[in-house]
């Protein structure tokens, strides 16, 4: 009897073991989801790029082990430069659902985005990160994440496609789940009141402007710190924003007639003072002070004119442009490459001695004309005009490259100072050129008033006289025409390019603020007009020689070469021939000019 109550005891054990195990594992559930309710609180979102993207609630840590929603937003706030411009409409939506999971307090299982979002996202941002040497991070990977339409595994979808048939479907500007499950799912788990109608973004949908201030397209933003742009550049009132390679103001068509248009003057200037330089040579007894300056002028202009040819020659993106990022930028307080110092150096170098030519050219003839010096004791001071012509040109540009203030031009396509930095623009190039008008002007008119003084003395005595000086008169005043109404008209377009500057940048950072402006773009006719001055004083220098004067030199050195050509094919030479040279009472020589009168 004991040992069949035994024996039944014992087949009832396992019985009991089952009932015991299954106890355990329901107390065991239990702990497990309540403490899963109790670690999984709902929290509003916090994280600013995240606000108002569909859903307001989230939950930590999430699956990235995020403890935080700081210390989340730290790093998806990264990605906040592809967010700005918009490479993909899904984005935004995707990094919140990865960084900021959504929460709902009766549905606790994942619930991430779908596949779909993360390969929208990812085929619009993944060829850009790409170029900025960035790959599609791995644990982001689209492969893990569920497929929009499996019942088994729900996920987040928004759609972008259908939101002008909105009107049709309630809830199409909402984030969704799967087909023929987001009504009951939706009210099983207060989807409705979870998720708020998501706001329509700019420039989809919605005819709101976009009017943020930021560095927009076509400027580029500096945004990695081992640049050596980064921090030292602002564009429009944004900091690390540079200016694009070619002028963001112009068109293609605009950009492709400026390069044309400087071309030419520049060949036609460098044709002209060549011409000029060549005639000097051949006869430089004819070019007496004072207007032996024009010719330094000319030479002045002549090295202008091929700084302008080499950016022709080079190309614009080779000689005022840089890389960063695979982006050509403008180049910024730099002083190379050397195809950019040299550029730099014979437009600014050259040009600001050409202005200091023309100062020396009027003082001399106010000397001429006004106190009466003559050729010879105006002569004995050329060193000193020298030393002034070209040290002052060399001081400034020294400083200027021992600053770092030489920058690229991006309607030019050369490299100079002041066409990003309007402190630079006024202390380098408009207070100089100023400067210069003004006192060359006064010497021209001190100069003209002597003369006619001069001629009113000469025609009282015997007006027959006169008329060689009238004619001096009226080239010396052709000429300072030609050459003030351009330097006047160089400085005006320097004047209205460095009042209207910030105004035309900030037009492009920030488009909204400068509708009602005037002046939101550059007119494009007043930089054509600046170039075209910069060079046609030097073709208008060759005004001076453009006589009868100029066709007897080069017949003359015409005729010496052919003569000694035949000279020395017909006859040998010899000491008996060279002495009958000098003998002969018709041959005067080549005077030798002394340096110091050059």
């Amino acid at each position: 009897m004991d040992s069949s109550r035994n024996s039944q005891a014992y087949r009832m054990t396992p019985a009991r073991h089952c009932g015991l195990s299954l106890l355990v594992w329901l107390v065991l559930s239990v702990l497990v989801n309540a403490g899963d309710d109790e670690r999984r609180q709902c929290q509003e979102i916090s994280i600013p790029m995240c606000r108002g993207i569909g859903y307001n609630l989230t939950h930590f840590p999430n699956q990235f082990n995020h403890d935080t929603q700081e210390e989340a937003g730290l790093e998806v706030h990264q990605f906040w430069p592809l967010v700005e411009i918009q490479c993909s409409p899904d984005l935004k939506f995707f990094l919140c659902s990865m960084y900021a999971p959504i929460c709902m307090t009766n549905y606790h299982k994942p619930l991430p985005a779908c596949r779909s979002v993360c390969e929208r996202a990812r085929s619009g941002c993944a060829p850009l990160m790409r170029q900025y040497g960035f790959a599609w991070p791995e644990r982001m990977d689209c492969a893990s994440l569920p497929v929009y339409g499996d019942r088994n595994n729900l996920c987040m979808d928004f759609n972008t496609t259908q939101r002008g048939t909105a009107a049709t479907k309630p809830n199409g500007n909402q984030p969704t789940l799967a087909p023929g499950r987001v009504n009951n799912i939706g009210q099983e788990v207060g989807f409705d009141k979870v998720l708020p109608p998501r706001p329509a973004r700019p420039n989809q949908g919605s005819t709101l402007p976009d009017c943020d201030c930021r560095c927009r397209a076509p400027l580029v933003r500096i945004s990695n710190i081992s640049s050596t742009y980064y921090g030292k550049l602002a564009t429009g009132g944004q900091p690390n924003c540079a200016m694009n390679c070619h002028s963001p103001y112009f068109n293609e068509n605009e950009r492709t007639f400026a390069t044309f248009w400087i071309g030419l003057w520049s060949v036609l200037c460098a044709l002209s003072t060549f011409l000029t330089m060549l005639t000097f040579l051949i006869d430089m007894e004819r070019f007496q002070y004072p207007e032996r300056p024009i010719i330094f002028l000319s030479a002045c202009y002549l090295m202008v004119s091929i700084g302008y040819i080499i950016r022709l020659v080079m190309g614009q993106e080779d000689v005022a442009c840089d890389t960063y990022m695979d982006q050509k930028i403008i180049r910024y307080e730099t002083t190379g490459p050397a195809v950019c110092t040299v550029v730099f150096l014979l437009v600014y170098f050259f040009g600001m001695a050409s202005s200091l030519w023309w100062v020396i050219l009027t003082f001399t003839w106010f000397l001429s004309a006004g106190l009466k010096w003559g050729q010879e004791a105006i002569a004995s001071y050329s060193q000193y005009f020298h030393i002034a012509a070209w040290l002052i040109p060399s001081v400034k540009s020294i400083a200027i490259l021992a600053l770092s203030s030489v920058d690229g031009d991006p309607v030019a396509g050369i490299c100079y100072v002041g066409n990003h930095n309007i402190t630079n623009l006024r202390g380098f190039v408009l207070a100089p050129l100023f400067v210069y008008l003004i006192i060359g002007t006064t010497f021209l008119l001190s100069g003209f008033v002597s003369l006619f003084r001069i001629r009113s003395v000469i025609k009282k005595q015997d007006p027959s006289k006169t008329g060689k000086l009238e004619k001096q008169m009226l080239r010396i005043g052709i000429f300072s025409l030609l050459y003030t109404v351009p330097a006047t008209a160089v400085i005006a377009c320097h004047f209205y390019e460095q009042h209207y500057m910030e105004t035309w940048q900030r037009a492009v950072t920030c488009p909204c603020e400068q509708q009602t402006s005037s002046s939101v773009r550059p007119d494009y006719s007043v930089f054509m007009l600046k170039y075209f001055m910069c060079l046609v004083v030097g073709i208008t220098s060759g005004f001076w020689i453009w006589s009868g004067k100029t066709l007897d030199s080069w017949r003359r050195f015409h005729e010496r070469l052919c003569s000694c050509g035949k000279s020395s094919s017909s006859r040998p030479y010899s000491p008996a021939s060279r002495m009958s040279k000098y003998s002969n009472p018709s041959y005067h020589g080549s005077k030798q000019l002394p340096l110091s009168h050059v």
